[in-house]
């Protein structure tokens, strides 16, 4: 793990910072009413992305980092459900959403293979 100067330094927080930007941009077009519902919901799953790989890092224990990464992917289903849902009521068009629907999938991935490399190296 020390091989990292930063958590700043890893592509999948990159990504990720990233698509809550992404994110945020997106529900800025979203019916006031939802200020308090999948508006709150998407920023916070958002948030907790890239605020999980940094804290996994942070706790300097491969198992911890693992632990972290799996919170950070389950964060990602969230909001792929969340968006999903946006797009189902008419809160944001298709064309909008499929590029951050790629950056999920792509989000995805990443993180399943670190998780992956840090299991087959933690031993």
């Amino acid at each position: 793990m020390s091989k990292i100067a930063s958590y700043k330094n890893l592509k999948v927080w990159q990504k990720a910072m990233e698509l809550t930007k992404d994110l945020y941009g997106l529900t800025e077009a979203f019916p006031d009413k939802e200020k308090f519902g999948l508006i709150n919901q998407i920023r916070r799953g958002a948030i907790s992305v890239p605020s999980n790989i940094a804290e996994g890092w942070g706790r300097n224990s491969t198992g911890n980092f693992i632990q972290f990464l799996n919170i950070a992917k389950g964060s990602l289903c969230e909001i792929e459900t969340q968006v999903i849902l946006a797009t189902g009521l008419g809160y944001c068009k298709e064309k909008d959403v499929k590029p951050i629907s790629e950056s999920i999938n792509e989000l995805g991935k990443m993180l399943k293979g670190l998780i992956a490399s840090l299991e087959k190296n933690k031993g």
